[in-house]
């Protein structure tokens, strides 16, 4: 079985705008769908930001028996118009999530959660992922797995300001230790993580315009232990 991450910023409400499912082959064998939400729709202005709950749902799917790769890498690219606003709340750092689990940072540094299904061989185990800040260009997905073995792990992830279509782009690394497990490789089949909108951090994401199209561009790299890259590219409506 492989291992996932992503992103992050990873990705929700009732009130949120769906997008097709957008399909990308992600090697040979293998596809990846991607289904982004983000809620509220209607985007603040520079002088009053909205916030916002940001979503994703990944599938891998890779027919019969073939291999199924590990993904060690990923890049999401968040368009002009959003507004990541790590630094005005707390935070915690790699070194205490990894020492001391959630237990060691600050409760409202927790900005979202999710959930997986991955491959170890041939049984399914359950990922569980939680959202927590890093500060102005940090975020980390503290991942907690428990079969073959139990493993728990951040995936540091580093933000950095972009220019033209683009704000930012989030890089998130799978640490070793959630590629292979127990000597079992880790594939992700599937991934909801749920970011952003927290009663205590409503605008810890948020927008500040809408393009004249009425739709934000989003965009996806995920690399795999295979070699191959593969690139989702899609929009969220807005208004």
């Amino acid at each position: 079985m492989r291992k996932f991450l992503i992103p992050a910023v990873a990705i929700l409400a009732v009130v949120a705008i769906e997008v097709a499912p957008t399909v990308a082959q992600t090697s040979p064998q293998t596809t990846l769908t991607v289904t982004p939400t983000v809620s509220p729709n209607k985007a603040g202005t520079k002088q009053k930001p909205q916030g916002v709950k940001l979503a994703f749902k990944l599938h891998w799917e890779t027919p019969g028996d073939l291999e199924k790769p590990i993904v060690q890498s990923s890049d999401v690219f968040f368009p002009k118009g959003s507004l990541y606003n790590g630094a005005k709340y707390p935070k915690c750092t790699e070194a205490k999530l990894n020492n001391g689990g959630l237990a060691a940072c600050p409760p409202k540094s927790i900005m979202g959660k999710g959930t997986g299904d991955a491959f170890a061989d041939t049984v399914i185990t359950h990922p569980s992922i939680t959202v927590v800040n890093g500060g102005a260009n940090k975020v980390f997905l503290w991942t907690i797995l428990t079969n073959p073995a139990r493993v728990q792990k951040a995936v540091p992830g580093t933000i950095t300001k972009q220019s033209g279509k683009w704000a930012y782009k989030l890089h998130l690394t799978v640490p070793q230790a959630l590629q292979i497990v127990a000597g079992v490789p880790i594939a992700l089949r599937d991934l909801t993580v749920t970011s952003g909108g927290m009663s205590y951090a409503k605008d810890w994401l948020a927008t500040t315009s809408c393009p004249a199209t009425k739709k934000w561009p989003f965009s996806v790299t995920t690399a795999l232990n295979t070699g191959i890259t593969s690139t989702y590219d899609g929009t969220v409506a807005c208004k």
